[in-house]
C-alpha cells in the first residue's frame, strides 16, 4: 500500500500532539506508578506523560479518522472498521524517561490489514523525528531533513551490537544466546529502547537484539529500519510485527550470522 501525503501529514500531527503532552513532564519530579509484573520484569512504570500523550493521540484519531482502529499500550484497543489501525506507544523507554535520560521516544505506526506501512519514532525533547513510509526513511529536525541509510557490515567481527536490558527482559536461555552473539562482535552497548532502532537507521549500529517486545514496541520501527535498507525479523527470521524476540540488522550478512548464533542453543528459547 502506498501511503498518501494526507495520511503522512496526519501522522506528523499525532507525533506533534504526543510531544506537546510529554515535554512538560521530562526531567520533572513526577509520580511514577507500577502497572505490575509483566513478562521478564518486576517493575513496569507508567507516568502522566504516557497516559496524556496517548489520550491526545487517540482524541485526534477519533475526531479525524473515526473508522481507523487504535491499539495503544495504555488504553487498549478500539477495533478498526476499514482495515487500518494506529499502533501507539506514547513513551517507549519510560525507565529512561523517569531517570532523565533521552533514550526514549513516541512510537506511532499505521497498519494496513495488520502490516505496518508507516512508522514514526519521535524524540520531542531532542527535536528528532524518524519517519519510515513508502520504502524510504528520513530523519527530520529543525535544521534539516536527511534520507536515512544503514551502513554496510559484512561480518560479525566488525559489528556493533545493542540491546536495551538483557537481565530485565531475557530468559536465562535467551541471555545465553545473546552471550554467544556478544562474543563474536566488535562492541556491545546496553540501553536505548526505541532510540536504538533510530541509531541503526542512522548508520551507527549494526545489530539490535531484543525480547519480550509487544506489538506497540515494534510496529513503528519496522518501516523505519526497512526504509533505511535494514532488516528486522524475529529470531527465527519470521516477520517481526507481532513482537517477541526481535533481531534487527544493518546488513543481511550479519543478520544471517546473528540468527544462526541465536538459534544454536535450546530449540525453544522462550520456555526457559
Amino acid at each position: 500500500m502506498a501511503v498518501g501525503a494526507e495520511i503522512i501529514a496526519f501522522a506528523h500531527k499525532l507525533a506533534d500532539a504526543a510531544g506537546a503532552a510529554i515535554r512538560p513532564y521530562f526531567r520533572r519530579r513526577i509520580d511514577v506508578a507500577d502497572k505490575g509484573p509483566s513478562a521478564g520484569t518486576a517493575f513496569d512504570p507508567v507516568t502522566a506523560a504516557d497516559r496524556e500523550a496517548e489520550q491526545a493521540i487517540r482524541a485526534l484519531i477519533e475526531r479525524t479518522r473515526p473508522d481507523d482502529g487504535i491499539l495503544g499500550e495504555e488504553f487498549g484497543e478500539k477495533p478498526s472498521r476499514n482495515g487500518r489501525r494506529w499502533v501507539l506507544d506514547p513513551v517507549d523507554g519510560t525507565r529512561a524517561f523517569i531517570t532523565g535520560r533521552h533514550e526514549w521516544g513516541s512510537l506511532i505506526a499505521l497498519e494496513e490489514n495488520g502490516i505496518p506501512v508507516l512508522g514514526i519514532i519521535d524524540q520531542p525533547v531532542l527535536g528528532e523525528r524518524f519517519l519510515g513510509v513508502n520504502g524510504e526513511a528520513h530523519m527530520l529536525s529543525q535544521a534539516e531533513e536527511v534520507r536515512l541509510q544503514v551502513r554496510s557490515c559484512s561480518q560479525l567481527s566488525g559489528a556493533v551490537l545493542c540491546a536495551t536490558h538483557p537481565n530485565a527482559y531475557f530468559t536465562a536461555a535467551e541471555r545465553a544466546a545473546l552471550g554467544r552473539l556478544e562474543s563474536k562482535v566488535r562492541m556491545t552497548r546496553f540501553g536505548g529502547d526505541c532510540y536504538l532502532f533510530a541509531a541503526l537507521a542512522l548508520g551507527f549500529v549494526d545489530l539490535i537484539v531484543e525480547s519480550c517486545l509487544k506489538r506497540w514496541d515494534v510496529a513503528a520501527v519496522i518501516p523505519v529500519i526497512e526504509g533505511a535498507g535494514g532488516i528486522i525479523t524475529d529470531w527465527q527470521g519470521h516477520p517481526a510485527h507481532e513482537g517477541g524476540q526481535i533481531l534487527a540488522a544493518s546488513d543481511r550478512r550479519v543478520h544471517r550470522e546473528a540468527m544462526e548464533l541465536l538459534q544454536a542453543g535450546p530449540r525453544d528459547l522462550s520456555s526457559s
